[in-house]
């Protein structure tokens, strides 16, 4: 089996099993910018209600948090761990925007992916899954985002043997997959909630969905 077949039957599978994800959830490419930031080291609850903090005080606005004082801007983001730390970065990154784009993500529609990411991964505190989950989820561009989640479920189903970096992985799936923006975030999804509730440290390889297609896969079992 081809590595472009592999996973063409995960994906199959996982979307089989879960569904669509609806993924990533904001009401505008500006709330999903900011929540990839947030998300940093913590879960999606958490994100959410200090995104709902910012939402309440009417303030989900680049140039509005911008100008915010750093307190202010650490208290409301504050249920999503590492307040101070989150609110430099998204200062950093709110800073880039209003110069780059004049605060609207919508702006930079006609600017070009690579360099996109470039600038992004320049600003401090933005590390490559942060940089392409925006370029994804809220600049609609073709960039697979992967993690620890991708990671566990490709070398434990034999799609690549370690050590390996960052974009040694992400070019496995972006060489392997057609370019097509709503797969990379369905598949995206997807692997999220494999690993959320199987491919875990200890993974739960009897109950797991892909079990069937192990000996498929990766020829062990």
């Amino acid at each position: 089996m081809t590595t472009q077949e592999q996973l063409k039957t995960l994906y199959e599978t996982l979307f089989e099993t879960y569904g669509p994800q609806h993924w990533w959830p904001g009401d505008t490419p500006f709330e999903i910018a900011v929540g990839a930031i947030l998300t940093q080291n913590t879960n999606w609850t958490n994100v959410e209600k200090a995104i709902n903090n910012i939402k309440h005080d009417a303030a989900l606005e680049s140039h509005i948090l911008h100008s915010m004082a750093p307190e202010k801007l650490e208290a409301l983001i504050r249920p999503a761990g590492y307040y101070r730390l989150k609110a430099k970065r998204l200062m950093n990154f709110l800073t880039w925007l209003i110069a780059n784009g004049d605060g609207h993500l919508e702006n930079l529609a006609q600017r070009n992916t690579h360099d996109l990411r470039e600038e992004l991964l320049a600003i401090s505190g933005i590390g490559p899954e942060t940089a392409d989950s925006i370029l994804l989820y809220a600049l609609n561009r073709p960039v697979f985002v992967v993690d620890t989640y991708t990671a566990r479920m490709a070398t434990r189903h034999g799609l690549i043997e370690p050590p390996f970096d960052y974009h040694e992985l992400q070019d496995l799936f972006q060489s392997n997959l057609p370019q097509d923006i709503q797969l990379f975030k369905e598949f995206h999804a997807l692997i999220v909630q494999i690993g959320k509730n199987f491919c875990k440290p200890k993974p739960k390889c009897d109950a797991c969905p892909l079990n069937g297609h192990a000996h498929e896969i990766d020829g062990e079992r």
